[in-house]
């Protein structure tokens, strides 16, 4: 699996804006208002990943003995998670950011700048759930064998040349 792009977050990301700006051209008028569900949702799961990049990094780097060692298919599961919650973000964002671009040329009506409010503050937490996602999947590498000590081993995850 390899790591992600943060140049195909931002490419999802301006497609999904563009495309939701261009439905929402015909369509706007129909739709009920924007719910705020999302921002503490999505908000929610910046933290939980945040706190296990965090709890993951310090179990991998450690060299504390008493620090059970992390299942290698929990690390790869943590990583798929953080693919897929990046890639979320991305899209949830770029519809976000649609929502802003478009109703941010009529901030004088009380509709369009509740939706702005909102679309602006889901734009908002799906970039810090995008950097925690990130920052879980940078958590998920194994250190060199070096990094943990002078044993000669190859830990689990780390490929002998």
């Amino acid at each position: 699996m390899r790591p992600t792009k943060i140049g195909n977050l931002i490419l999802t990301a301006a497609v999904c804006a563009a495309g939701a700006y261009l439905i929402l051209r015909s369509v706007y008028s129909a739709l009920p208002p924007l719910p705020w569900t999302p921002v503490p949702a999505l908000l929610l799961l910046a933290v939980a990943e945040g706190w296990s990049g965090r709890s993951l990094r310090i179990r991998l780097r450690g060299r504390n003995p008493a620090v059970k060692p992390v299942a290698v298919m929990a690390v790869a599961r943590m990583a798929a998670l953080a693919k897929a919650s990046s890639l979320a973000a991305a899209v949830l964002g770029g519809l976000a950011a649609g929502f802003v671009i478009y109703v941010g040329e009529s901030l004088g009506k009380s509709a369009y700048r509740q939706d702005a409010y909102v679309a602006g503050a889901t734009l908002a937490s799906a970039v810090i759930l995008a950097v925690a996602a990130l920052y879980l999947e940078n958590s998920c590498r194994v250190p060199a064998s070096g990094d943990r000590g002078e044993q000669g081993t190859s830990g689990p995850g780390s490929a002998s040349r």
